[in-house]
């Protein structure tokens, strides 16, 4: 926080001053309060499937639907989670990195379920009013001697103002974070998966405190949007280990998968040397295997790549993600005609996964042969009626559609693509305009081409407002 010299703190000069630092303040409290989301989100079918299944007996105990409730992974080494919207979930790479077990990551999920279930990223709005609420106060009260002649006294007021603000919105977001623990540890409970890996998890975020030095102590805590780690453990570890599902063994068949998507992340993520140095080719292990696929193949080694391929597929020839890996190699190595056959087998044993439905897609329109188009319109519609969310399925189709000759289509999976990009609303908006010049009136492409056209023009007007 600025501090004012005495000779500004005076009569209309002052006051004016005091406008300006009230809306940086009110911009400070604004971005506390919004959750981070400039990382990219990362696609990967296996990876969704795991997540969905870690995920489902959290939701059924806590009384929802299996797949009410999405876990989306962001491209981030941060050892990091959080909720956004109502039911969204946004894990961090380095989160799944840091992790040993599946038992680690559910602990995690069944914290941020807890968020979820309390609509504490709605509620946190709450907080944040209450803060503002004397912080507001504090500004008034500090104007106000201020103008009066006492400048000191007045900064007095506004330095005590903010920091009672301040630790009312952290001592908001500490109750949160307890809340989300206790029902975490009843959600766990309830699906019989042991809190073992949660506290696990905690450790490892006690351990990561006590290496940047922060202090385990009361005066440290006032300053957190988070309880110390340490009282946490303590707190969880009398629920924990009198559950019945303490003893419990892991899932042995979820804990395989885990180490996979682990090994998996970690060879698309992270330097090739470093994985090839973590995962050498005496390892024959499936996560190892895959790991070496990702770096030799990053590395620009397509055969070496291939090979690590055939030895996972040597294990099990009807895994729909090994194939899908060998189609991927292929396609980003300029072979999209020899992709095709382990996508196409790919797809029918993932039942049209919509991503690898996509990259099947993206393989018979990369041949350039127009005999193979019409099994990529098919492909591809099926990939954005099962998952509406990808805009580069959307692209893909757009190029099917222009190639035809259908503009009017073309124009609406353009106008799709644009508006789940983002920040694209401009080309959304122009392109749903040019859908509904060339699709009949009424028909179900030209209500949603209108849809996004109306979504988009607001979008557009607000920008303009806020420039």
């Amino acid at each position: 926080m600025t501090a004012f010299p005495p000779s500004t703190l005076s009569g209309v000069h002052s006051l004016r001053a005091f406008f300006r630092f009230l809306l940086t303040l009110v911009a400070m409290i604004a971005v506390t309060v919004q959750p981070a989301a400039a990382q990219s989100i990362l696609r990967d079918a296996e990876t969704e499937a795991l997540f969905q299944d870690m995920m489902d007996p959290l939701l059924v105990a806590a009384g929802l639907q299996p797949g009410q409730v999405r876990v989306h992974l962001l491209g981030d080494r941060s050892i990091n989670a959080f909720v956004a919207g109502s039911q969204d979930i946004y894990v961090f790479s380095g989160l799944i990195e840091a992790a040993d077990s599946a038992e680690e990551v559910q602990g995690v999920l069944a914290h941020e379920l807890g968020h979820v279930m309390g609509g504490h990223a709605i509620r946190i709005n709450d907080g944040a009013k209450a803060a503002t609420g004397i912080s507001l106060l504090s500004l008034i009260l500090g104007a106000a001697a201020m103008a009066a002649g006492g400048g000191e006294a007045g900064m007095g007021i506004l330095m005590a103002g903010q920091q009672a603000a301040l630790g009312k919105f952290l001592a908001f977001s500490r109750v949160q974070e307890s809340t989300a623990d206790a029902a975490g540890a009843q959600y766990l409970s309830k699906a019989g998966i042991s809190g073992r890996g949660s506290l696990a998890f905690f450790k490892k975020l006690q351990n990561l405190e006590f290496r940047y030095g922060i202090k385990q102590d009361d005066d440290q805590a006032y300053g957190r949007t988070h309880p110390m780690s340490g009282d946490r453990i303590q707190a969880l570890r009398e629920v924990y280990v009198i559950d019945p599902a303490w003893q419990k063994p892991a899932d042995p068949v979820i804990e395989a998968r885990f180490q996979r998507i682990k090994a998996k992340l970690s060879g698309y993520m992270t330097e090739p040397e470093r994985t090839l140095r973590k995962y050498p080719e005496s390892n024959t292990s499936i996560p190892a295997r895959y790991a070496r696929a990702y770096a030799w193949h990053k590395s620009a080694y397509p055969q070496k790549a291939l090979g690590e391929v055939e030895g996972l597929l040597a294990t099990n020839p009807a895994d729909p993600y090994f194939l899908e890996l060998e189609g991927q190699v292929l396609l980003e190595s300029g072979r999209p005609k020899e992709a095709i056959p382990a996508l196409r087998k790919a797809v029918t044993l993932s039942r049209s996964q919509p991503l690898i439905s996509a990259t099947l897609g993206h393989a018979l329109i990369a041949t350039e042969d127009p005999a193979n188009y019409p099994e990529a319109e098919e492909v591809l519609k099926t990939a954005v009626a099962l998952d509406n969310q990808n805009p580069f399925a959307w692209y893909q189709l757009g190029i099917v559609y222009a190639n035809k000759g259908d503009q009017a289509r073309a124009a609406l999976a353009s106008a799709e693509r644009y508006q789940l990009e983002g920040r694209q609303s401009a080309l959304a908006l122009r392109n749903a305009e040019m859908a509904m010049q060339g699709l009949p009136q009424g028909s179900p492409d030209w209500i949603r081409a209108q849809d996004i056209s109306l979504v988009a023009r607001a979008e557009v007007e607000a920008e303009r407002k806020r420039r």
